[in-house]
């Protein structure tokens, strides 16, 4: 019975590789050049790595707390929605924005439709890129992060989940590619 829970909605592998607390502790020094990552883009469906970008543009790579498709972190929901509104003045100061999920590629599509995302997600079902950022964990995902890099993928910027301040805005976000 419990195989049979534990492979589908909420209650996945996933959810129980990230159900024990794990706090944010990344360690990741201002300056200092960030991992590479290779990881399936759902909305255009091609295939991101990080390192493609260095040289040509900064990044911000949004990690997001989705469940499961339709099963949105109360925190991060609003988040998601403010960074795909605001899209276009990332891709207007000629930043990208790759936003970055623990759900699945079938989950991740219906995301991808429900919320009409016009920037890249990249689906990490495994969690590899989450813990080589080490954003912590709790309660069946990964937690929120968001980490400015600049055109040569050094880091200006990291704001990791806490209950005070769960994202940082879009605001504060472009304020860091000045």
């Amino acid at each position: 019975m419990v195989t049979s829970i534990a492979s589908s909605g909420l209650f996945n592998k996933r959810f129980f590789r990230n159900f024990l607390p794990i706090p944010a502790s990344n360690i990741l020094q201002l300056g200092h050049t960030t991992s590479d990552f290779q990881l399936p883009d759902i909305t255009n469906g091609t295939v991101v790595k990080l390192s493609d970008y260095r040289g040509k543009k900064p990044v911000l790579l949004a990690f997001t707390r989705i469940f499961t498709e339709k099963n949105y972190c109360p925190f991060c929901y609003p988040h998601i929605k403010s960074l795909n509104e605001n899209y276009e003045q990332f891709q207007n100061r000629g930043i990208e924005v790759l936003m970055m999920t623990s759900t699945d590629e079938r989950q991740s599509q219906i995301v991808v439709k429900d919320l009409s995302l016009k920037m890249p997600l990249l689906s990490d079902p495994s969690c590899r890129v989450f813990r080589t950022y080490q954003v912590g964990q709790a309660l069946g995902a990964p937690l929120p992060a968001q980490f400015v890099l600049d055109k040569q993928g050094k880091l200006r910027y990291k704001h990791l989940f806490s209950f005070l301040d769960h994202n940082a805005g879009v605001e504060k976000l472009l304020e860091q590619f000045k």
